[in-house]
């Protein structure tokens, strides 16, 4: 647990003086022919790619490398585990030295690693996951092991990071593979001296079941040899092979990762983000109007007869002026959930600046993470202070209790769902499951950083001068006239919600790919831009909704404002089970841990787009009361 907690304060601290160059801390290492060049293997993680026409089923969950069932090769003394950053271990990292005998410079042909023994059931259990499309993750010098790939539509070059542990042939059956062809390219730097600039990787399947152990070592690497069929009938005995292969290359250690980050269409996000940037600019001219003539309009009006009178308009906003300050129901909860919606979204924001900056390397596994869960526990103090304000603007009493809640529900929540999940990832002995020592040291930042921040923001929230209201709220509360069915909650959600999720939708399928099937995700530029698109119109649309709710007379504007932002959430939740991959998962672990953290994304969307709902739609109510007179 220390060490968890001293790894997240020196990467706080090494953010402080982070280098303008390329990848901002991370130092080159440069070898010399003959220096040992480490090969470690990190977890196996299933893909999105169909590997069979009789079997499309999908898993989501990883394992270690060296889980016993795959009887991968181990080296001499034991695998070791190499030491992770929080944000590393939490995403199912598990790193561990190999085997391979790498040195600069040397090419090797064919060299033996061991022979391993499968059972009947272990090669059941890794023929199911040839199929499954497991792949295997090796890193070396910071770059991980990819496949030569070519894209058909630009005939551009580029490495595809990890490879399968096997194929499924034409004949539909799954062959493993056992020899390995590492291709590491280098840059020399200067007079021996090498930078590692490249690793790709050629997997195949060799059977060496009718050789002898006297046979040459090129005749256990021989392409003429038929294929490893682990058989579901009898034990099967498997060699492992590897050959390396160095190649000099001109690409310069500062532009290594060029190769890796590769946009397969860049087309189609280009033409999303142009598209719904029309739609946001379309959506902002409507509620201009709305605000500049319609709006403008009525307040003219009301403010030239008298309220005695019977006013005989449509648009009856005014009407409830008596009511549209009155506190809401629930007024600790939503004041809770607005405070941690802007902790999110300020916590997404920052990290989105960070990494569009390349501030935040793929090259430093689990930087990302590690930095949004750091700056996530940092924001408590906007939460707190966020939810003690508004707690105190709706006229709540229990501020000790509001200050207590506001850093334990939502957190709590979130870490209950994550336990929960969790048994399951332990079930299906996943290298996901986070072990209990990272779980107490997440508990303990928690207590030690994040509630004392939350108590000093919640201090500073009292202490600030409350905002005024423009009008006086009656004793008695009107009577909601019936509302239109479009106005209703759910309806008004969906309807909402489709222009927020518009904006998101093709980076959320490449973000999901990231999450699930160890895709480095790097397009942060578009991100930053569809996030921004996302926030502007949940802004508008909610504005809009709130505006014509309050033009039916119905003055509870406050929690429907947050389920009017938050409409998004359902379309995020939909896409990832309807067109990411949700629909082919197969065993009951899988969809429940799919199911489970797609929830967990999207009520953590619905929080953070509530809030801005809230936020400008208090905005909102507080400057068009203010426009009008009230004897």
């Amino acid at each position: 647990m220390l060490t968890v907690l001293l790894q997240i304060f020196a990467f706080a601290w090494l953010l402080l003086p982070a280098a303008s160059f390329y990848l901002p801390g991370v130092a080159p290492k440069d070898y010399k022919k003959g220096d040992t060049i480490p090969l470690l293997v990190n977890h196996l993680t299933p893909s999105l790619v169909k590997k069979s026409k009789t079997n499309s089923k999908t898993l989501v969950y990883s394992y270690d490398y060296y889980y016993p069932k795959f009887h991968f090769c181990k080296p001499e003394g034991g695998p070791q585990k190499q030491l992770e950053s929080l944000g590393s271990i939490i995403f199912g990292d598990r790193i561990f030295n190999s085997p391979f005998e790498i040195k600069m410079l040397e090419d090797k042909t064919c060299q033996k690693m061991c022979t391993a023994e499968y059972s009947k059931s272990d090669a059941i259990f890794v023929r199911r996951n040839i199929r499954a499309g497991y792949s295997h993750n090796w890193i070396i010098d910071g770059l991980p092991g990819a496949l030569h790939v070519v894209d058909q539509h630009t005939l551009t070059d580029f490495f595809n990071p990890g490879f399968p542990i096997g194929q499924v042939d034409e004949q539909d059956k799954a062959r493993l593979h056992n020899h390995f062809d590492l291709i590491i390219e280098y840059h020399m730097r200067s007079k021996d001296v090498y930078r590692v600039v490249g690793f790709n990787v050629k997997p195949a399947s060799y059977s060496s079941a009718n050789l002898d152990e006297k046979s040459l070592p090129e005749d256990y690497c021989n392409p003429d040899l038929q294929p490893v069929y682990l058989n579901k009938d009898r034990e099967s005995k498997v060699l492992f092979t590897y050959s390396v292969y160095f190649k000099e290359s001109k690409t310069a250690w500062a532009t290594r990762w060029d190769k890796y980050l590769h946009v397969f269409d860049p087309k189609i996000q280009w033409f999303s983000l142009i598209n719904f940037s029309l739609i946001v600019v379309i959506l902002g001219i409507i509620i201009a109007h709305i605000l500049h003539r319609t709006l403008k309009n009525d307040i003219v009006k009301y403010n030239e007869v008298n309220l005695d009178d019977d006013v005989a308009d449509d648009s009856g906003w005014k009407l409830v002026h008596g009511d549209i300050f009155r506190t809401p129901k629930n007024p600790m909860l939503l004041s809770i959930i607005v405070g941690s919606g802007a902790q999110i979204l300020m916590m997404t924001s920052v990290t989105i600046v960070f990494a569009l900056f390349g501030l935040l390397s793929p090259s430093s596994r689990g930087a990302l993470s590690t930095f949004m869960f750091i700056l996530y526990v940092l924001f408590s103090i906007v939460s707190s202070f966020v939810s003690g304000y508004l707690y105190k603007f709706f006229g709540g009493e229990n501020w000790k209790m509001n200050m207590i809640l506001t850093p334990l529900l939502v957190p709590g929540v979130l870490f209950g769902i994550f336990i929960f999940l969790n048994f399951f990832l332990i079930y299906v002995n996943s290298s996901g499951a986070i072990p209990i020592g990272t779980m107490f040291a997440i508990v303990v930042i928690w207590f030690v950083i994040s509630v004392p921040l939350s108590v000093l923001g919640s201090l500073l929230a009292s202490k600030r001068p409350m905002i005024s209201v423009p009008v006086r709220t009656n004793q008695i509360p009107r009577q909601i006239p019936p509302q239109p069915w479009y106005l209703r909650t759910i309806p008004v959600m969906l309807i909402s919600g489709i222009f927020p999720f518009g904006s998101i939708a093709v980076e959320m399928y490449f973000i999901h790919n990231s999450l699930w099937f160890n895709r480095i995700f790097y397009m942060f530029g578009f991100l930053f831009f569809c996030f921004i698109l996302m926030i502007v119109s949940t802004a508008l649309v909610s504005v809009l909704m709130i505006y014509y709710t309050l033009c039916s007379e119905n003055y509870k504007w406050q929690w429907k404002s947050v389920f009017v932002g938050g409409g998004c959430a359902i379309f995020v939740f939909l896409h990832s089970l309807l067109l990411v991959g949700g629909k082919n998962l197969s065993g009951f672990p899988s969809i429940v841990l799919y199911v489970g953290y797609s929830s967990v994304i999207s009520l953590l969307v619905f929080i953070c787009c509530g809030s801005v709902g809230f936020i400008v739609n208090l905005i909102f109510v507080r400057k068009i009361y203010a426009q009008i007179k009230i004897d």
